[in-house]
């Protein structure tokens, strides 16, 4: 449009909530629009709530991990056009099940409702009789077999659908335990260092008695094979949290596998009502930015991301060091939030601070920083949530608290 008639046209909108008189300088309004709209509200100073760095992790009490840019733009985006629900699972499935090598895919309401539905489509099948009878296993399949030493409080998102859990140690006994009952076998990813079955013989055993087979990755990538490792090995079902490494919607998940159970665990999910998950309701804006958080995953640099978390890390690591009786390692998990962790830990003689003490000086602090326990006189950080150059903060505020301490 011309200028003159942006002038005109904008001399009779309201401009702020006030209809644009002569009292207002319209070439400025044309220079500096923004000048004149209402600000943006910040809620978190509205309502009195603690923002703070996070060093610790992808932990739920948390709120998991910050959203980037390419998955707020596609939940923006999906909020602007009415469209049918089935629809978008049934395209946004059908991406995901390609990028992860599996049959099929659907968007849950995290990994907890993956693992509900999932179960519950095994259960069930596509008999709306019993979709519609969930928890009450009558003439149902009704056990779950897993290792003792995965049958941790996760289980329970398994026992939402009614099934008893039994657990077990070793081949011999899960061979033992496999009855005309057992509906499953459930796997929980980051136990299996612990576990005396280990993935492979899990799913042959599983295959050898058709019984299927449900893997919990929840926080398990990095490393990105994670994501098509397991349908490649033949587990019937995977479940991932979005919210964590992924970076997509916090409330959001995904279940693929194969493509009966995965109809089954539809039929038994949002929109649908009458049924175990009406509750687990995802919306158009998590499916598309869950897709979209999945797709800028797999596509990113992972050897350049990792190098820079080294960075980080080593740059903490330099920070602290300087000070007299501190003592660092640098350690990473062996699956679940498979990145570097550096642990910092302090002579008490030295510096008589307790790790609760020092936590509780870099919340309080501004800015807030939040970093994880570790044993005795120690902390424990990661730095993969960590914005561009809020390691130097952290550095910076670790050694202010501990130096001041030392000096006490």
């Amino acid at each position: 449009m011309k200028r003159r008639e942006v002038i005109k046209n904008i001399s009779v909108l309201p401009v702020a909530g006030l209809a644009i008189t002569g009292s207002y300088n319209l070439e400025s309004v044309i220079a500096s629009p923004s000048a004149f709209l209402p600000a943006r509200r910040n809620l978190f100073k509205e309502l009195g709530l603690r923002t703070f760095i996070n060093a610790a992790g992808t932990y739920t009490f948390m709120t998991g991990s910050l959203m980037p840019a390419e998955v707020i733009e596609a939940m923006v985006a999906a909020s602007k056009e009415f469209v049918l629900l089935d629809d978008v699972q049934d395209k946004v499935g059908e991406k995901i099940a390609s990028m992860c090598h599996a049959e099929a895919a659907t968007v849950t309401a995290g990994c907890w409702s993956a693992m509900v539905l999932g179960l519950a489509g095994i259960l069930t099948g596509r008999d709306l009789k019993k979709i519609a009878q969930l928890p009450d296993l009558d003439e149902l399949k009704s056990e779950v077999i897993t290792q003792k030493s995965h049958n941790t409080g996760y289980v329970h998102a398994l026992k939402n659908t009614g099934v008893k859990i039994v657990a077990i140690d070793t081949i011999q006994d899960l061979e033992n335990a496999i009855n005309e009952k057992t509906a499953m076998m459930w796997f929980l990813n980051y136990a299996a260092p612990d576990g005396q079955i280990q993935h492979e013989d899990w799913v042959a055993i599983g295959k050898k008695h058709n019984i299927p087979t449900m893997n919990d990755i929840a926080a398990d990538v990095p490393p990105v094979e994670n994501l098509w490792k397991y349908n490649d090995m033949g587990f019937d079902l995977v479940c991932i949290s979005g919210g964590k490494a992924l970076r997509g919607p916090q409330s959001a998940g995904i279940l693929m596998g194969r493509k009966d159970l995965i109809e089954a665990a539809r039929l038994n999910a949002p929109p649908r009502g009458g049924n175990i998950g009406r509750g687990m309701k995802v919306n158009k804006e998590e499916v598309f930015g869950m897709f979209a958080a999945l797709e800028r995953y797999i596509s990113l640099d992972h050897r350049k991301e990792w190098k820079i978390w080294e960075d980080r890390i080593a740059l903490i690591e330099a920070a602290v060091k300087k000070i007299k009786g501190i003592t660092t390692s640098v350690t990473v998990p062996p699956v679940a939030n498979h990145t570097p962790t550096l642990n910092i830990a302090w002579d008490t003689s030295t510096i008589p601070v307790t790790r609760e003490e020092l936590q509780d000086r870099l919340r309080r602090g501004n800015p807030s920083i939040e970093v994880v326990a570790g044993k005795e006189n120690s902390i424990n950080l990661t730095v993969f949530m960590l914005e561009p150059n809020q390691e130097k903060i952290v550095a910076s505020r670790i050694y202010e608290e501990l130096n001041k301490a030392s000096a006490k």
